[in-house]
């Protein structure tokens, strides 16, 4: 059987990473997987590459420098995580050491079954809407003694100058003057009044799987999750869910109005430097976030 074809590089820093690696790295390191089948899995992911093992396991390698430390965070915290949560999520097995091409840690994890949801496309979106908003009020509650800062820890403000370089680079593909009118509305909406709580901070479609019926099955790639703005999760509205049931979720999280305008700036913001930086490289990613930037332009006319 010939070797599935390399994932696409999408980083000027981007490790090589190909099948033959990655069976070289198991037998290494894991000497009683060695001889299970290795074979590329299709995902929009960018800052790790998968690899289904066998049938039952998938190994994940970060692709870059900044997403070596992912993997570590996800061997500590997920196993404290997943009793908390009303679905499935990664349970590391087995964490691999730097070597043989890979210079960070990998990490070995159980497979789980089930779809990636189509961005505003999905069968069951009431009860969609109500599986989101159980998991995210879920890991809200979670103890965050302890925890690490998410990837997106910080205020909105602190992303101004990112978001306008973004806007400035999408000028033949977004309305720059929308854009930055809705940018500019939620970063004078309220911060977040209390401490900073667990947050997944990455609940866009290729983190999300869902069973044969369209229910929420399990939440993948914890990479960005840790301590911050509840808000952020809020993004799902918006890159998943269609505007038939936003109301919905936004109820049942109990999104106030300054949670909500700060959670409409985190799915713009994500978006915009999305569509910026993967415009040649991940045409999945890209769609994905001019529907996003769409359905937000949306709400902000109907709503003013």
């Amino acid at each position: 059987m010939s070797d599935s074809p390399a994932p696409r590089k999408m980083h000027a820093n981007e490790l090589d990473i190909d099948e033959a690696m990655v069976r070289r790295m198991v037998a290494a390191r894991f000497p009683q997987w060695a001889d299970l089948p290795v074979e590329l899995v299709d995902s929009a992911g960018t800052s790790n590459a998968m690899y289904r093992l066998g049938a039952d396991l998938v190994v994940r390698i970060p692709r870059i420098p900044g997403a070596a430390e992912d993997i570590e965070k996800e061997h500590t915290w997920l196993g404290r995580l997943a009793p908390e949560l009303p679905v499935a999520v990664p349970v590391p097995v087995g964490l691999g050491e730097p070597g043989d091409g890979c210079p960070w840690p990998w990490s070995v994890l159980r497979w789980l079954e089930g779809a990636n949801p189509a961005a505003g496309n999905v069968r069951q979106p009431k009860l969609l809407a109500a599986d989101l908003a159980s998991f995210v009020t879920a890991v809200h509650r979670v103890n965050p003694v302890g925890g690490p800062a998410s990837y997106r820890s910080e205020t909105l403000a602190a992303r101004d100058g990112a978001v306008r370089r973004a806007v400035g680079a999408l000028t033949d593909v977004v309305d720059t003057a929308a854009v930055t009118s809705l940018w500019e509305a939620s970063l004078r909406a309220p911060g977040h009044p209390g401490p900073p709580v667990w947050i997944h901070a990455d609940l866009q479609p290729g983190n999300l799987l869902v069973d044969g019926a369209g229910r929420l099955s399990a939440v993948i790639d914890f990479g960005c999750a840790g301590l911050g703005d509840p808000a952020v999760d809020l993004i799902t509205a918006w890159y998943v869910l269609p505007a038939s049931v936003r109301d919905a979720f936004r109820t049942a999280v109990g999104a106030d109005d300054a949670a909500w305008a700060r959670g409409t700036g985190w799915a713009l913001s994500v978006a915009l430097m999305e569509l910026d930086y993967y415009r040649e490289t991940n045409p999945r990613m890209v769609r994905t976030a001019r529907y996003v930037v769409g359905e937000l332009l949306a709400d902000h006319a109907e709503n003013g």
